[in-house]
Parts: C-alpha cells; structure tokens; sequence
C-alpha cells in the first residue's frame, strides 16, 4: 500500500501562510494546519499573526511568523472568523489584500470570507461562506455574488468555502489542483474523508441522509465503482438496487447531493486523473477504462469538468507520480 510520501516525492515546494488573529475560529485553523502538513515535503507552511492570538476565546496561540510575511507566501489561507459583529483587525485585512496583490492565491474557510470581503478581494466575484452568514455576507457587502447553496467557490486567485467539513473539500482541492488526485486522494485516505466533493454540491440537504448501516445502497455504489469502464446507465444501477429509477434517483440526492448520471460522470473524470497521472495509456485506452467509450468523449467530459485537456492535465501532474505499482 503505497503511503503520501510514496506519491508525492518530487515537484516543486510551495508556501502556504495560514493568517490567524484574536477571533479566529480554532477548528478551521486546525483543519488546514493538518490537511497541508500531511505533505510536507511539498508544502513551507507558515502561521501568520501579529501576535499571540486567542482563537474561538479560549486557545492562545503563538505565530511561528508576523502578517507581513504573507506576501511570500503562494497561497493564503483565512480561517473561519467568530467576531461577525465587527469589522476585523485592519492588519489582517491589510497583509492579506497585500498578500493577494503580491500574486498569491487566497482561500477562506467558512466565514473567513468576512476577512476577504473586507479587504475588497470579493467585489464583482461569486463567493460562498457558511449558509447561516451568507445573508450577512450579502447585506453588509452588496458588490458580491454570494451564493449560500455550494460548497466552495474557485474564481481562481480567491476561493471559498462554505462550514467545517466544505472547507476540509476546499484544502483537497487546492492540493488537488497542485498536486494532482494521486496525492490528494492519498490526504483523504489518511484523513478518512471523501476524497472529493465537487464544489457546486449543495451544502445540505433536506431530505433524510441513510444511515450508515444503510449497506445496500453502500454496496451499489461500490459495485457501480468496479465497473466503470462498462457504459452504466440509470436503469442499470436501479434493476441493481431493486428500487424504480425515480426512486433511486431520491435515494441518491439523498446520500450524495447530486444525481446518479452525474455522480457516474464524476467517478470516471477522477478515474481517469488517475490514468493520466500514473500510467502510459493512450487516451483511447482511458477512454475505454472509464466508460467514456472514444477519447473525443473523453476530452469533452474531462475538459468541461477539470477545465483544462487530459493531455494538458497528464504533461502537467505525470511527473510527480509514480509508476503503476509503486
């Protein structure tokens, strides 16, 4: 079994600034501090503040480093912000406006999107934050496009996040988009969590989520999962589960937020990141192996989802993965 540091030697190191100040939410901190350590032997990582900082009121906190060493850092991270009632600290709003305007990439988790509105960083771009502020958000920052009903949002140098376990979705994906699926995938297995939740999932569901004993539909997924290079259709997976297609298809908004085709579609982009990242094969054989059937089909689906070709995708994660096998 291979471990994270089997997948993710070589490549090239980057920094991430992790910016803390008093009122700043301890689990979110904890959450990213984790999830980038967990690779580091590809990421600098830095904690920011101008201080020693009280997080959620309780925990006192040391700085390895001040807010002005942000500006080094190639992506920021803004943990979530408890004090919603008052404008927060000047400079953190500061170093992180500085930070961004020195070209980094900056991401908040939960309602650190409070932190990233009020240094402007939001205005004309759509941004999320935890569904219980997003009408805060909106009222008291009118130029944004806040949307309450996704996970997280990517506009490519600012992201963020929606609660807790979204903004766990959000660091993934910046791994992700840095690292490639192999070494993302591997985080998540040692985090025991999803290794991927697209980010226009809803952020909660109103219908009843299966428990987890809930094992026939468990084990449908895991069948559908072992045959993804066969074309599997709605219908399909419905005479599986014994169920009506209308009633699967309830059954599966329920459990995962979105509907079979799409979560179908979304096994074989990740199988296929996969492919690219850790074999030969043609695009042809890709094709084949997740059921896109030709690599025209392949380049549409992966290309529309991933945003960037297959081919763009493998010259760009081939190297920082293994052979098959290793």
């Amino acid at each position: 079994m291979r471990t994270i540091s089997d997948v993710s030697t070589g490549g090239d190191r980057s920094t991430v600034g992790i910016a803390i100040a008093d009122g700043i939410l301890h689990f979110e901190l904890a959450l990213a501090y984790e999830l980038f350590s967990a690779v580091a032997d590809r990421y600098d990582l830095m904690i920011c503040g101008a201080g020693p900082v009280r997080a959620d009121g309780r925990f006192l906190l040391e700085p390895d480093h001040g807010l002005d060493r942000l500006v080094e850092a190639d992506t920021v991270i803004v943990p979530g912000w408890a004090e919603l009632d008052v404008d927060p600290p000047a400079d953190l709003v500061a170093a992180v406006r500085a930070a961004h305007e020195a070209g980094a990439r900056i991401a908040s988790l939960c309602t650190g999107a409070f932190v990233l509105a009020a240094a402007g960083l939001l205005d004309g771009r759509r941004a999320t934050t935890h569904w219980l502020y997003a009408d805060a958000l909106a009222a008291r920052y009118p130029r944004i496009d806040v949307d309450p009903d996704v996970l997280y949002v990517d506009e490519g140098s600012v992201l963020t996040s929606a609660g807790k376990a979204a903004a766990m979705d959000l660091c993934l994906h910046l791994v992700r988009l840095d690292q490639g699926s192999v070494v993302a995938n591997a985080i998540a297995r040692r985090l025991v969590v999803q290794p991927h939740r697209p980010g226009g999932q809803a952020q909660f569901v109103t219908t009843p989520v299966p428990e987890p004993h809930d094992r026939p539909f468990s084990e449908l997924l895991a069948w559908a999962a072992q045959r993804l290079n066969e074309p599997l259709t709605v219908d399909d997976l419905a005479r599986r589960a014994n169920l009506s297609t209308r009633h699967l298809g309830r059954h599966f908004r329920s459990a995962t937020g979105t509907t079979p085709l799409q979560w179908l579609l979304t096994q074989r982009i990740r199988r296929a990141q996969e492919l690219l990242e850790t074999t030969d094969d043609s695009m042809d054989a890709i094709a084949g192996a997740t059921g896109m059937g030709t690599a025209t089909t392949l380049r549409r689906h992966f290309g529309r989802t991933v945003g960037v070709t297959p081919g763009t995708y493998r010259r760009t994660f081939r190297s920082q993965a293994p052979p098959t096998g290793a």
